[in-house]
């Protein structure tokens, strides 16, 4: 049985707001899913009877000022709390091997307009690995032809946005900083979490 919206919502940024990251979706971690659906739900959660309520509960965890989503632990969609923001922003930021080798032609054309543009409307392969690889801020908006798009905006235009300093931030701190915190799920729940610079993620 689905829980109210406004209690699954409150819940799910007290959980947030405790541990900095929640899931969208993932059987043993925690998640968006699980909250509204009242169980882990394992497969496409499109298909669970509570579909619907997740999606519309993530749409509104994702509009709040607190929360940012990327495709942070094990490549998955992650609400991210604010006070993680300065960290992962100096991690999109850092432009490291990981986050470049390999990077496709398309995808770096794209990620050439996002630095001269500040915000550009994508979809399609290109925009997924810049995404994957936390080369730029991404957030789901509706185009007036009432398809999905995502916006993607480079790092320093969302830290301003979002009025955090940008000033240089330690790297290695950042990623210490994100480590602590999705290994301190794993280690409270039992699941096993990777972040993309683990080279698996």
């Amino acid at each position: 049985m689905t829980r109210r919206p406004s209690a699954v919502l409150a819940r799910a940024l007290g959980l947030l707001e405790r541990s900095g990251l929640l899931l969208l979706q993932d059987p043993l971690l925690p998640s968006l899913a699980t909250l509204v659906a009242g169980e882990a739900v394992r497969g496409s959660w499109w298909s669970h009877p509570a579909g619907r309520e997740i999606f519309r509960t993530a749409g509104a965890l994702e509009d709040h000022p607190d929360v940012l989503c990327a495709k942070l632990v094990s490549g998955k969609v992650t609400f991210v709390h604010r006070r993680l923001w300065p960290a992962l922003v100096a991690v999109g930021r850092a432009r490291e091997e990981w986050q470049t080798v390999g990077l496709g032609g398309e995808a770096r054309s794209l990620l050439a307009r996002v630095d001269e543009e500040g915000r550009v409307l994508a979809a399609g392969k290109a925009a997924a690995e810049l995404e994957r690889r936390l080369l730029v801020a991404s957030a789901q908006v509706h185009t007036p032809s009432g398809a999905h798009a995502l916006e993607l905006s480079s790092w320093e235009g969302f830290a301003r946005s979002a009025g955090l300093p940008l000033r240089k931030r330690s790297v290695e701190r950042a990623r210490a900083e994100l480590t602590a915190a999705v290994g301190a799920l794993s280690a409270e729940h039992g699941g096993r979490a990777r972040l993309p610079w683990d080279g698996r993620g």
